[in-house]
């Protein structure tokens, strides 16, 4: 199923001072194409970043480029995915071999691709590896997740996101797969 809302979408953060993510999903002939912004302001922090991630037909990351500004300036990551083989701004990166998505951390929109990805049924879940980005600093490293598709409720789909830096948090999510509620971190607000 394609995505029917390539209209940006809105996102609070939950777990800032203030901060705001806005972000779109857009359907091409050969993939799609996630493309988001976000800003924090916060007593720790400010920054800004930017990103787009472009995929396969079959929701595998193909290429990323995250832009970010903060304090110490302005800093841009690309991230290149072919036959399964990894570069992180042109040079190869094999200990990112095996993942097959990138979560760039600034917003919930890369949670899209692991759920659209894996197809699970309510009670299945599938552990993987991903490319994970920390914003603002850009730095890459692999990353287990675990998805766990819970029973729906009020006639949205909810998952269970896992990992084991950051812990369990619940995620809700429309019918394209873009979160809705992301438990502590960010709350969609359009």
């Amino acid at each position: 199923m394609s995505p029917s809302n390539e209209l940006p979408v809105a996102w609070s953060r939950l777990d800032v001072s203030e901060g705001l993510c806005v972000g779109a999903l857009a359907t091409g002939p050969s993939g799609f194409r996630l493309e988001a912004g976000e800003v924090v302001v916060d007593e720790r922090e400010r920054y800004s970043c930017r990103f787009t991630v472009d995929t396969d037909l079959a929701w595998a990351t193909r290429r990323a480029r995250v832009d970010t500004i903060d304090a110490g300036g302005t800093r841009v990551l690309e991230l290149v995915r072919a036959a399964g083989q990894w570069t992180v701004n042109g040079e190869r990166a094999p200990e990112l071999e095996g993942c097959v998505d990138v979560d760039v951390a600034a917003a919930p929109l890369t949670n899209t691709l692991p759920i659209r990805r894996l197809g699970l049924a309510p009670g299945q879940y599938r552990d993987i590896h991903v490319a994970w980005v920390d914003v603002p600093a850009l730095k890459v490293r692999r990353m287990k997740q675990r998805y766990t598709r819970l029973t729906p409720s009020g006639g949205l789909d909810r998952y269970e996101y896992r990992d084991p830096g950051f812990g369990a948090f619940d995620l809700t999510v429309d019918r394209d797969g873009l979160v809705i509620d992301y438990e502590h971190l960010a709350r969609r607000i359009r």
